[in-house]
This record gives structure tokens, sequence and C-alpha cells, in this order.
């Protein structure tokens, strides 16, 4: 029997109304720029000059200098310069890749090692990670990671997707390490996963200059096998209390106490941004935080090689 020109009408406005957003590009989200920074690190941990990269504006930084976003590029990245008890060290763990002649960011969890008077050996696994922000160089201690950073942009619109292309590469290890560079490594098992995630959030401070936020929306992925180049991936934003869909997990959750990102207030100084409870689902947001990641779990913990590519990030309408 042969379909009618209705039925025929639907099944093409189906797809085509499932893929026609309208897109918004998170500026320099395409990774078509960056800038090669040139880091000599400490004499004492073997002084070799390491290649850095932020995403910015095409430029070249000679020399140990703390990196200030360039260019009104929102992005930071965990490739950072340290400074602690005076003994310089930088990792980069991000780094633009050609992909048939397209440059993406690459994202990889790997093995840090450090040498001290080549007579010390220490590993310390680092994962890589993209996101909204600004990280304050140099780095001057290992503790409280979360309190050198500010994690989020302003923003407040409502977009229904974030949109971008990706790879993973995942190893077929189902265990992660855990290796801080102080004691001996530790096996855990499980395997990490990679992860990407947008939460649209409403903050406000009160009169002693904390910050307090409801969540907007929330859209959120973790990778835990291997995915083949994919173009116009859609994570869909989802408005308001989410923990009673079926799609929800834990660690869709409400940011606060150990795991509440930072942010500065009103007189400069980064404090947590607490996540007291889910907006309404018609709030308008204040901010924006979007991550992507070759780790999902903790500090110094990961599965070596596993690696995020991402590239051409939107907000989708």
């Amino acid at each position: 029997m042969k379909k009618s020109y209705l039925s025929i009408l639907i099944s093409l406005l189906i797809p085509f109304s499932a893929s026609a957003l309208t897109l918004e590009p998170i500026r320099y989200g395409d990774f078509s720029q960056w800038v090669t920074r040139d880091i000599t690190e400490s004499k004492i941990i073997g002084g070799k000059q390491k290649t850095v990269y932020a995403i910015a504006p095409t430029d070249h930084i000679k020399g140990n200098v703390a990196y200030v976003n360039a260019g009104g590029s929102p992005w930071a990245t965990s490739n950072v310069y340290a400074k602690v008890s005076g003994v310089v060290k930088t990792s980069n763990t991000v780094s633009p890749f050609n992909r048939n002649g397209n440059t993406c960011a690459k994202m990889e969890a790997r093995m840090e090692q450090v040498k001290v008077l080549g007579l010390i050996n220490m590993d310390v696994m680092v994962a890589g990670s993209i996101y909204l922000g600004r990280v304050f160089e140099p780095i001057t201690s290992t503790k409280s990671p979360y309190s050198k950073m500010e994690m989020g942009v302003p923003y407040t619109k409502r977009p229904v997707a974030l949109v971008y292309d990706f790879q993973v590469d995942m190893p077929e290890s189902n265990t992660r390490t855990k290796s801080t560079g102080f004691s001996s490594k530790k096996t855990l098992q499980g395997r990490d996963n990679a992860e990407v995630y947008v939460l649209l959030q409403k903050r406000w401070e009160d009169s002693n200059g904390k910050l307090y936020a409801q969540r907007v929306g929330t859209g959120r992925e973790r990778y835990n096998k291997s995915i083949p180049w994919t173009k116009g991936h859609r994570l869909d934003i989802h408005y308001g209390d989410i923990t009673g869909e079926p799609f929800y997990k834990p660690w869709m959750g409400l940011l606060n106490g150990e795991k509440a990102y930072y942010a500065r207030n009103s007189k400069g100084k980064l404090v947590p941004v607490e996540e007291v409870g889910w907006a309404p689902a018609d709030a308008v947001p204040t901010h924006v935080l979007m991550m992507a990641s070759s780790s999902c779990g903790e500090a110094f913990v990961g599965t070596e090689g596993l690696t995020l590519y991402i590239d051409n990030i939107a907000f989708g309408f």
C-alpha cells in the first residue's frame, strides 16, 4: 500500500525538526586559534622548556608569565603555570589537534613525570579539561584546586541544547590510577569517563559576599567507551528540578559543599558558589558553566590514555 501524502510529509518533518536548531557558536569554540606559551621549568626538576597552549587569538608568549584570558576568549584549560615553593612546573594536557585539515581541541589523561635533582621520581595523574571561566596563575598550591579557578561566565539566554562535534578514545583498561606525586600510586577499580556538561545558574550574593545559586538548566553526559567522530551531537538542556526524571543520575545533582565551584564576588574575592536548590522551569539564568574533560572523577585520578576530542561548540535554540 502506498503511503499517503500526509504520512510522507510527517516522516520528512519529524527528523528535520529534531535537528534543525539555530546555532549560537561559543566564541573561539571552533578551536582554530591558539596561544602558544613557552615556559621554562626550574632547574631542580630538569629545567626543560615546555610548550603550553591556551584557547584565544593566535599568539606566542615567551617566558614564565602568568596568563590572563586574551582577546575576549571565555575559555580556560587545565594547562597551567605553577610555582609552588619557588619551583616552576607546568603541564599541558590540552592541545590543538589537526583532524583532516581542521583543528579541534584534544584533551588527554596522562601521567606527568617529575624528576627532582635526577634522584627522586614522582608521577602525577593529570587530565585534560577545557571550561568557560578563568584560572588564576601562577598556581602556588596543590590544595583545593577549585579555589584556583573561576567557573562560569555571565549568560542570560535559555538554549535547548549544547551542540558539538566529538570523539572519545577509551583504553580497554577497567582501572583508574590515583597518583598525586607525594604518595605511592594506587590502582582503583572501574574505568574513568570522559564528560561534557552545560549548567545554567541563577546566582546572587549576600551581604557577607557569599555566592549562592539555583540550578536553572542541566545538560550532562559521560562517555565510558570509544566513540567515533560524531558531528552535530546534541546534548539537551533540561530546565527546572530534574531529580524525578528517568534520565537523572546522581552526578547531575546540585553542586555544593566540596563539589561547589568558585567565582569572584563583588569585591573580587574567589568564593564558592553554593547551589541551594532547583530554579523554576521558566527561570532566567545569570551564568553558564560548560566543561569538557577526559576525566569525571577527583583530582589526580584517571585512566591513562583516555582522550576526548571536541570541536564547533555552540548553543542551540
